[in-house]
């Protein structure tokens, strides 16, 4: 029977290549139809595409980080049920027939007595490797493991084509799993162990963007504090009275809503620079990228038309895409088209960053972890909650004084939450 060919399909508008990031399956293995077969990346999104057929999986086009074109073979398969072609060769020779014994040997001859045959040591299955011979798993999965000592060969994976996840570290770690007969690493031991990896889809995307950002715009860093001992008894008192339809609220939807009704009298910070042409493209709306660390890597969603919205509308649409670019289920119309970014340092806290702006955009922010401190309030020593805000613009653009001016208005708006919604 002859083999199927399957092409790259049309995967968007406008697509007319893509990179393989990752291969789910290896020549040999079979497959059932719409089992995932491989992921693509296009732009910024990565799509996984799944088996059309069952069968076996007779050969692989394209290498990791290479680029596939649409319409180009990228799998072929072979006959479901049928087996690697060296099988039906082993299966057609022959069976030898057994050797006659050999004569005993003279009765003078003692013959060792004879010992019980200790039980072999059972040897671990081997785990599903990627075709350059690594266990499949994230960069999350890969350092929690090493944290915690343990070898991911010795693990079994139960995602796609034998994927290692959390779960199955857990499960690992519950039945006494570690190092075959390894003792902790004590902290004098010297490692020389070097891992190579590839930099390839979302995270040579990401080296790509920030290099021409970081090379093609000028930027200007601008950091301010901010008093929002009151946006915090709003937000509490929200959060107690809220339907349960209604998501829960952090400080970025009241952080969004305040842009938006600002971002009028900072036009030149709501922008795209194209310096090619040499125009700048002032936005009259709002579309908000939030920085979102995922374990592929970092993406940003986008938040559109926030000035339509209201505080319960931006939660709830900034956890739709942001949860969307988590489970990579982000389709390339919610990862695009924003015209200011908000990257939200908070968990990691610290006390300031120079965030990098999104080309083509002209502006950046990064909100830094509210705390507990001690400020100074008509000549007495209170505890005020403080928020750090960090900020870049592109300064071909936008004046030192006009990217001062748009965070102190945010401040205004920030201290006053009244004013948010006025």
């Amino acid at each position: 029977m002859s083999n199927h060919v399957f092409k790259l399909p049309d995967i968007g508008e406008g697509v007319v290549e893509g990179e393989v990031v990752q291969w789910h399956v290896s020549v040999g293995d079979s497959v059932a139809e719409d089992d995932p077969i491989v992921d693509v990346m296009t732009d910024k999104a990565t799509v996984t595409i799944p088996s059309p057929v069952s069968g076996v999986i007779a050969s692989l086009s394209g290498e990791v980080g290479g680029m596939v074109a649409v319409g180009a073979t990228l799998v072929e398969f072979g006959s479901a049920g049928s087996a690697p072609t060296s099988e039906p060769k082993e299966e057609s020779e022959p069976v030898p027939e057994p050797e006659p014994e050999p004569v005993p040997e003279p009765e003078s001859v003692p013959k060792p007595a004879a010992s019980p045959t200790p039980a072999p040591t059972p040897t671990p299955a081997p785990m599903p490797v990627a075709k350059s011979g690594r266990v499949l798993a994230s960069p999350a999965v890969r350092r929690r493991a090493r944290e915690a000592g343990i070898e991911l060969s010795q693990v079994r994976g139960s995602g796609p084509a034998g994927r290692i996840r959390h779960a199955d570290l857990d499960a690992f770690i519950a039945a006494g799993g570690s190092v075959a007969g390894a003792a902790p690493v004590a902290y004098s031991t010297k490692r020389t162990d070097i891992t190579e990896v590839k930099v390839v889809g979302l995270r040579r995307k990401i080296s790509e963007q920030m290099t021409l950002s970081k090379s093609r715009i000028p930027h200007f860093s601008y950091f301010e504090e901010v008093d929002i001992t009151e946006l915090e008894s709003l937000r509490q008192m929200l959060n107690s009275t809220r339907d349960p339809s209604q998501p829960k609220l952090t400080y970025l939807p009241f952080i969004m809503l305040a842009l938006s009704k600002i971002m009028p009298d900072h036009s030149e910070c709501n922008a795209h620079f194209d310096d090619e042409e040499g125009v700048v493209r002032r936005h009259g709306g709002l579309h908000l990228g939030i920085a979102t660390q995922t374990e592929r890597g970092l993406y940003v969603p986008v938040v559109k038309h926030v000035e339509s919205l209201d505080v319960w509308q931006t939660a709830a649409e900034m956890q739709r895409v942001s949860g969307a670019a988590r489970d990579g289920s982000a389709s390339l119309d919610d990862l695009s088209g924003s015209t200011f970014t908000i990257t939200s340092l908070g968990r990691e806290g610290g006390l300031g960053a120079t965030p990098i702006i999104n080309h083509p955009e002209v502006s950046i922010l990064g909100v830094h972890k509210a705390r507990d401190m001690p400020v100074v309030r008509d000549g007495q020593i209170v505890i005020r909650k403080i928020m750090n805000l960090s900020s870049a613009f592109d300064h071909r653009v936008v004046d030192g004084a006009d990217g001062a001016a748009l965070i102190q208005h945010l401040r205004r708006f920030l201290e006053h939450p009244a004013l948010i919604f006025m």
